[in-house]
Formats: structure tokens, C-alpha cells, sequence
């Protein structure tokens, strides 16, 4: 792949899949602006050059909006998006509360659609080409148990994406998604070793046995950031092993 010659904003930049995004674009030659919530996660990041960090939650619009206007007074537009921030939210059905769907809503897809919102109005207004990538879930696709909640933000993000990448291609601006299976992310070692059987489970229903690492999630996102993937628009790619294959 060629070098990325972007500056991307990477939404929840300090752990798992965000975390490793930063340093994939780092390694291919972006400048990258990481949105962290835990200020203690910026530590992992100390001994690179081409990296701001922020600090503070995805559902704040107006940190959106600064983030970009600084990336202007930087010279260095942000033209890239990774919307990776989330949360986990497993919850039987019938106990579900309101409450409950409106915060895992409220960053797992609002956050997520302002986002896209601010950003396109962000290059339209700049005369800028952009990409975005939303990070989906499988779980979007097929049904888990104690997961309807979560599984509806995915599902709604994946249709968003399509929608958003057909009407803004007029003003070239991509976006695409990806649907990542199980990854060994930061709760992967406590999974495995307290839910044995159910990580047990997994494996038996993934085709290749394992779970993905998180660069095989990082390395297509900087693939679909990059003008290597110019003609890709309103996709969305499974990273899961062959779990929905099989």
C-alpha cells in the first residue's frame, strides 16, 4: 500500500482497535488526531512526532468542531475520518430501560452521525476530499443473545454508511464500514480465561480458529482511508474469520 499522505482523526484512540489504528497510520505516514477519553491512555503515545491528542468524549460536538478548526490553523486539514468509539452493552432483553437504549444510542450511533455531520461540512466548506470509516460489528449483522441494544447501533450504523456514502459522493467524500468478528483487544485475556466455554465456543465457530489481531482490523482501515481504495464507496468488509461465511 502506498503511503497515506491524510490527516485522520481516530475517535477512541486509546484502546484496542482505535489504538492500533494510530499506529498503523503513523507507520504509513499520516498525521493522525486522536480523540482520547482516559487521559491515561495518552502515555502510549508520548514517543511519536505526527500525533495530537485530545482528550474527552465522542458525544461532544463542539470538541469535534475544535479539533477540525485547530487541524486548519495546523496546515494540516483533517481529510481522513475513523469513527471507532464505542461501547459494549450486553443486557437481557426485557430488562433493557429506556435509559439503557438511549446511552448506548447516543455513542454508539448519534455520536457517530454528528460526527459524519460536522466533518462533511468541515471539507464541503474547505473545498477538501475526505474518506471515513465506521467501525461496525458483526453482532450488526446476526443475532446474539443480551446484545439486541448493541446490535441495533451497529445495524443502524452499517445502513448509514451506505446512505451517507451514496448522497455525499457528489462532494467526494467516501465512507465505508467494517464489521470486525473477535479481536484480542483489551478484554481479550480476561474473557478467555474466565468465559472458557464461551470462548471455547467462539472458536468452534470460526472457520480459522482464532481470533483476529488488531492490526488485521487497522491495516484495512488505513487501506480504506488511502487513495488506493478510491474506487470503494458504501461497502462494508467482515473481519471475522469467515464466522458469517460459515
Amino acid at each position: 500500500m502506498q503511503k497515506i499522505n491524510k490527516n485522520v482523526l481516530v475517535t477512541g484512540a486509546g484502546k484496542g482497535i482505535g489504538e492500533e489504528t494510530v499506529f498503523s497510520l503513523l507507520e504509513n505516514g499520516a498525521y493522525v488526531y486522536a480523540l482520547i477519553k482516559s487521559k491515561k491512555d495518552n502515555k502510549k503515545f508520548k514517543d511519536y512526532k505526527n500525533v495530537k491528542i485530545y482528550n474527552g468524549n465522542v458525544n461532544n460536538g463542539n470538541l469535534i468542531k475544535k479539533i477540525l478548526k485547530d487541524s486548519r490553523k495546523d496546515k494540516r486539514f483533517i481529510n481522513g475520518l475513523v469513527n471507532n468509539a464505542g461501547i459494549r452493552f450486553r443486557k437481557n432483553f426485557l430488562k433493557i430501560t429506556p435509559k439503557d437504549l438511549k446511552n448506548v444510542f447516543e455513542t454508539n450511533f448519534l455520536s457517530i452521525f454528528n460526527t459524519m455531520q460536522i466533518f462533511s461540512r468541515f471539507l464541503i466548506a474547505n473545498k477538501k476530499m475526505g474518506s471515513i470509516v465506521n467501525i461496525s460489528s458483526i453482532v450488526g449483522k446476526i443475532g446474539f443473545s443480551k446484545l439486541s441494544a448493541y446490535a441495533s447501533t451497529k445495524g443502524a450504523l452499517t445502513a448509514l454508511t451506505k446512505s451517507f456514502a451514496t448522497e455525499m459522493a457528489d462532494k467526494n467524500i467516501r465512507a465505508n464500514s467494517i464489521s470486525p468478528g473477535f479481536i484480542k483487544t483489551s478484554f481479550y485475556k480476561k474473557f478467555k480465561n474466565n468465559k472458557k466455554r464461551i470462548y471455547k465456543w467462539t472458536l468452534s465457530r470460526i472457520p480459522l480458529k482464532r481470533w483476529g489481531k488488531p492490526s488485521e482490523v487497522s491495516n484495512l482501515i488505513c487501506f480504506l482511508l488511502s487513495e488506493d481504495s478510491s474506487y470503494i464507496n458504501g461497502e462494508n468488509i467482515n473481519v471475522d474469520g469467515g464466522w458469517l461465511s460459515s
